[in-house]
């Protein structure tokens, strides 16, 4: 079982990035593949590596900063909001050295969808239409060991448990395929469409769940939350990733820890996203958390 402690330090540098390529791999993801020059600096972790996202408004042609240094975020908070880029964390879903390129898997949530259907947020509109030669910046690590890797089991873990939607996806997969030949997993995976399934290449002894939205029944009865909480787990110390939809999250993280006993420090869980609220709701809340903080700092 291989564990790693989470480092001192963040060390994250920003990459201005183009479009090369894109591909459908579903019918609610698409991968986009980024180059730069200096993106060969970019160091990942792996894992559930995830880093920011600067998207230019609608009429710019690439993210304007006011400043990149240092105190971009105190610089980034006071901008125009209507000129300021669009920031989002994702996770890198893979990374090349030759050529220097890196994967990113966006979840549409129908931003894609014909006439008044389209939905999702100004990323997911962004990525259904992104070509290449787009231009946008990361702030990624320059690093491997660095904190925007949240998967660290510790030592002492027996075995894991994966549980997440579409948005969760490329952490997943990045999880599995750096997880030690013979870890014994448990995953759930939730996804609207059972074309959106994908191939998740692992050395672990893994056992793979998927559910499929339209395919659940009406009672309720295959959702993920259901579907963990009827499930045979294996003994022994467990180590839990949860990540997804907010509300699904936290319903599993009191699951886990009440209903099953689980270390509530063994359970890592993140919502991705919130039902009833828009990205720029969640932002929102971000700037103004990371604002309160550092006031109170």
């Amino acid at each position: 079982m291989t564990t790693t402690a989470a480092p001192a330090t963040t060390p994250f540098r920003f990459f201005d990035v183009h479009v090369v390529r894109t591909r459908r791999l579903g019918p609610s993801m698409v991968r986009i593949t980024f180059g730069g020059e200096r993106l060969g600096d970019l160091a990942s972790g792996g894992r559930d590596q995830r880093f920011k996202l600067f998207l230019p408004q609608a009429h710019q042609s690439e993210p304007v900063f006011a400043d990149q240094g240092e105190n971009w975020y105190a610089a980034w908070r006071v901008q125009d909001p209507a000129e300021r880029p669009l920031m989002r964390s994702y996770t890198i879903r893979a990374q090349r050295h030759d050529p220097v390129e890196v994967d990113v898997d966006f979840a549409l949530h129908g931003a894609d969808a014909p006439g008044a259907a389209r939905t999702g947020g100004p990323a997911s509109r962004w990525a259904a239409s992104a070509v290449p030669g787009d231009r946008v910046s990361i702030l990624g690590p320059a690093v491997e060991d660095n904190g925007g890797v949240d998967f660290r089991p510790p030592p002492g873990t027996d075995w894991i448990l994966l549980t997440g939607d579409e948005t969760a996806l490329p952490a997943v997969a990045g999880i599995l395929g750096w997880l030690s030949p013979g870890t014994q997993a448990k995953v759930f995976l939730e996804v609207a469409h059972a074309d959106d399934r994908q191939e998740l290449p692992t050395f672990a002894d893994a056992d793979i769940t998927w559910l499929v939205r339209d395919e659940q029944p009406a009672d309720g009865s295959g959702t993920l939350l259901e579907t963990v909480r009827a499930a045979g787990l294996p003994e022994g110390t467990p180590y839990a990733w949860i990540a997804g939809e907010a509300g699904c999250v936290k319903a599993l993280r009191r699951h886990l820890v009440q209903e099953r006993a689980f270390d509530r420090r063994a359970v890592k869980f993140t919502g991705y996203w919130r039902r009833g609220a828009s990205e720029e709701d969640l932002l929102a809340e971000y700037v103004a958390g990371t604002a309160a903080a550092t006031d109170e700092d």
